[in-house]
């Protein structure tokens, strides 16, 4: 069921927000703000603020001199150190408790996790690591299932990026197909799962399930594309994995500008009117919102 709504993935990554078009997010703050209230109309759930990354108090300290920041229940965080970042496996808990301190605020870590891109053995070392340094903290691991060779990664610049985009490909517990990989063995169901689906993938979505089944897995964070709900059978769609993901506790992600309704044609882009999303996120309260409202965590 659903159990949390959250707004966008990493607002303050120019792979995931147009920067150039929104330098200081006052546009992101309108976004933020309407998608609130189009959830407010039907559901309490809690409001998760899209996860930062890189983790960076200054982009928070904005948002609250723009008075957005009061619309969140929850900020989250997303960190790779073992693959993107830059500071090590044991700052984990600084970076997380500075934020917290600071901000007031729970914080969820609904990214981290990582790459098998060198070698599986090092993938579950690392896992180890995290585990070690995230303890009591809420976490969703990314991912459960590899990227699809033949798909894309959702990124700004794709191949451009070297190395550090082909790293999407392999974070998985299990390869696309459902071969376990060495880091399988180092899970436990301490962790939530972040996995995305393909639009209209059903065969990953019901691989997936049955693997969190076994697992025992009783979190999940997903998304919900705005920019798939303008293809046709969208909502179908929509409404095929929710029902998939009923027996966990969801955390949905909703991000991705229609890139016809963008200031710029790109799902990074700023919308050019704030209503529409604001409608698309007051469909998915209205549609999916569980009851009763769950206690915040952390």
């Amino acid at each position: 069921m659903l159990t949390s709504i959250k707004i966008w993935n990493e607002p303050n990554n120019d792979s995931h927000w147009d920067l150039d078009l929104d330098p200081g997010w006052t546009l992101f703050s309108d976004l933020l703000r309407s998608g609130v209230q189009g959830i407010r109309r039907h559901s309490d759930l809690p409001v998760v603020l899209g996860g930062m990354s890189p983790i960076d108090a200054r982009f928070l300290r904005v948002l609250d001199g723009l008075g957005a920041l009061d619309a969140v229940d929850v900020l989250a965080v997303h960190g790779f150190p073992l693959d993107w970042n830059l500071w090590p496996v044991e700052e984990w808990p600084e970076q997380i408790t500075r934020i917290r301190s600071e901000f007031g605020r729970p914080v969820w870590v609904t990214e981290t996790g990582v790459s098998t891109f060198a070698t599986g053995a090092k993938a579950a070392w690392g896992m180890r690591r995290l585990k070690e340094a995230l303890a009591g903290e809420k976490v969703y691991w990314y991912t459960l299932l590899d990227l699809e060779p033949a798909a894309e990664a959702t990124t700004r610049h794709k191949q451009a990026e070297g190395s550090g985009y082909w790293r999407h490909f392999h974070f998985g517990l299990l390869t696309h197909d459902g071969a376990p990989k060495p880091t399988l063995r180092e899970y436990d169901a301490s962790l939530g799962i972040c996995q995305w689906f393909q639009f209209q993938d059903e065969r990953s979505l019901e691989l997936a399930v049955r693997w969190m089944e076994r697992l025992g897995v009783r979190e999940i964070r997903t998304g919900l594309s705005w920019a798939e709900s303008h293809i046709p059978g969208a909502w179908e769609w929509f409404d095929t994995i929710m029902a998939a993901l009923e027996p966990f506790d969801v955390c949905a992600t909703l991000c991705f500008t229609p890139p016809s309704i963008g200031v710029r044609h790109h799902h990074t882009s700023p919308p050019r009117d704030m209503e529409v999303f604001e409608e698309f996120a007051a469909r998915v309260a209205e549609r999916y919102a569980a009851e009763p409202v769950p206690q915040l965590t952390r």
